[in-house]
Parts: C-alpha cells; structure tokens; sequence
C-alpha cells in the first residue's frame, strides 16, 4: 500500500506539471480537467470487480488532484456483485474483469439501464504459490486438474513441474481463489476448467484480491490465482508460476499480457457507464471516464496494472466518444 500511495503522488505530481505547463503564465484560467472547462465537482460510485480496483483508486486519485471538489467511492463487490447493483441503479460506473452476460444485460435492460462498456487495462491472471512451494510452470491441464477435482490432495499427484521436469513438491494442496461473484472466478473457470463456474468446492474463496494474497503468503502450503496487479504490489511474498498452453512456459508480464502470449490467461478489464448519468451535465461521470480514457497509461501505472496497447486504446476511446456524440 505504501507503494502504490507513492505511485499515486508521484503519477498526480506528473499530470499536475502537464497542467501547469498548458496553462503557462496565465493566472486567470481554471486549472481544468482532461475533458476541458473549468474544474469539475459531485461524487461518482464505482463498484465491481476487485482486479480493477485498483485501477479505479488511481483514476480517482489522480482525477481528484486536478479537481479538489469532485470525489469517488470504489467497492469490490466482485464484477457479478457490481453488475447486480448497477443494474439496480445504484452505480455510477461498474468495474468488470469481463464482459457482462447476457442474463445481466437482460436485468439492466428491463431496469431501464442503458451502458457503455469501455476498455481501461488489461490483466493476466497471475498463478502464485507461497515460496515454500516450490513450482516454477504447469501446464494448463495440470491447473484444471488441480481446479477440477476435489481429489488431488498433494501436489505431486499433478506429476512433473512443466518447466525443471522435476516432480512437483510433495506437499498437501491447500488452495486459494475468488469467490463465485468474481469475474475472475467466471474467467478462470472458463478457460481453465472447461465450463464457466465449475470448480472445486475444497479452496479458500474470497471476492477480495488482498485477502487471497494474504492467505496465500501466511500459508506455506499454498497456491492461488488472482489478478496480475495484485502479484506486482506483493512479489516479495509470492512465488510466481508460469503456464504452458502448449508452446512452452510463459510467466505473466506486461508485455505477455499485451500480446496474448500469457495464453490463456490474459483478458481485458472494462468499466462500464451509466449512460442516463454520463450524458448528465451535472454529473461528474462524462469527464472522469474522459480522463481515464486521456491518461489510462499514467493511470495503469500507478495502479502497477498492464496499460492498454494503442489499439485498444483508440477503441477505447471511440466507444466513448460515441456514446458522449462526439
């Protein structure tokens, strides 16, 4: 957490220089949001998905030192709890790790909640163990095996470890993962697993990525998957796995993430807007999602999360842009 509030300071000092510099020597105008105009105020509620939490805290943070009056609360409910209350209206924005289902589209729908879905990261969802456990990659089918069956109890029932060809530590599985309202959970489950929401019973589930990293850290008999982000703030007390899909061992990074190389594993991360609110003038939603749709690299790193490529991003930026009828 001291990191990331240092990145925060760091990360604002640097968009606020921007601001001074564009501004240059005129004592008169507003110091402005990346949107334009004059400062903007109210409050927002975002709500979702823990991966993307910290994403949202940044872009909160950061939007907040340009305008001293505007404010932002940011849950994590998990994206099928955030999508649950925005559907009921009482969100601003809902922070998802993956698109939103048909039968939650439905509920908005019949609610009378229009959206706009845009992209504002990318994640891949990090393997870890606690140092104890000593396990360098596995394969895809080794983690569905694991996920799958309540019957594997050690982890050298899984065999050999994909990368050192050594066998796996004879140690008893003990296993860490988010909890069914996670869309992480959803994702994992999908590709993983075979079929979205099976998995085994016997694990630690939490919809609370730091909760997952700390049960894995305080038990030296663990394994867990989480968002990336969560690895990066927490390295020093994880071991990092890497996953053979088939062409050999690749860990998570940003530059795997970005190109899909972290396969399957990779994904992106969405918030989706309230239209009703985004195209109210006397709401604060249109230029926060403005702003982190114009500073999303400065955003994801101070939120230590992958950044968008260029593509994404200009997708990003038409959705936007469209549903404002830029």
């Amino acid at each position: 957490m001291t990191l990331r509030k240092t990145l925060f300071t760091l990360s604002a000092a640097a968009v606020l220089a921007l601001g001074v510099a564009a501004c240059g020597d005129d004592d008169d105008s507003d110091s402005g949001s990346s949107s334009g105009g004059g400062e903007v105020s109210g409050d927002i509620k975002l709500d979702g998905s823990s991966t993307v939490q910290p994403f949202a805290e940044a872009a909160v943070e950061l939007f907040k030192e340009e305008n001293p009056d505007f404010d932002g609360t940011v849950g994590a409910a998990g994206t099928g709890g955030g999508f649950e209350k925005f559907c009921a209206g009482e969100l601003d924005i809902s922070d998802a790790s993956r698109p939103i289902e048909p039968e939650e589209a439905d509920i908005c729908k019949k609610e009378g909640i229009e959206y706009t879905e845009v992209q504002v990261a990318n994640d891949g969802i990090a393997i870890v163990t606690n140092p104890a456990v000593e396990i360098s990659c596995l394969t895809t089918d080794q983690l569905k095996q694991l996920w799958v069956d309540d019957e594997v109890t050690n982890y050298s029932e899984l065999g050999e470890d994909a990368d050192t060809g050594e066998p796996l530590p004879d140690v008893d599985v003990s296993l860490y993962g988010p909890g069914t309202d996670s869309g992480t959970f959803d994702y994992f489950t999908d590709v993983i697993n075979g079929e979205e929401g099976v998995s085994r019973k016997e694990y630690q589930p939490s919809e609370d990525d730091n909760q997952l990293v700390q049960g894995v850290a305080g038990d030296d008999a663990a394994l867990g998957y989480f968002g990336f982000s969560y690895f990066q703030q927490n390295q020093d007390q994880l071991n990092l796995v890497s996953v053979d899909s088939g062409d050999g061992c690749v860990a998570p990074s940003t530059e795997t993430i970005q190109s899909g190389d972290y396969a399957p594993l990779s994904r992106p991360l969405f918030m989706y807007a309230d239209n009703a609110k985004l195209t109210d003038d006397s709401t604060p939603v249109a230029p926060f999602m403005q702003f982190v749709v114009d500073n999303y690299d400065s955003i994801a790193e101070a939120a230590l999360i992958v950044p968008m490529d260029d593509q994404q991003a200009s997708k990003a930026k038409s959705n936007l842009d469209s549903a404002l009828g830029s």
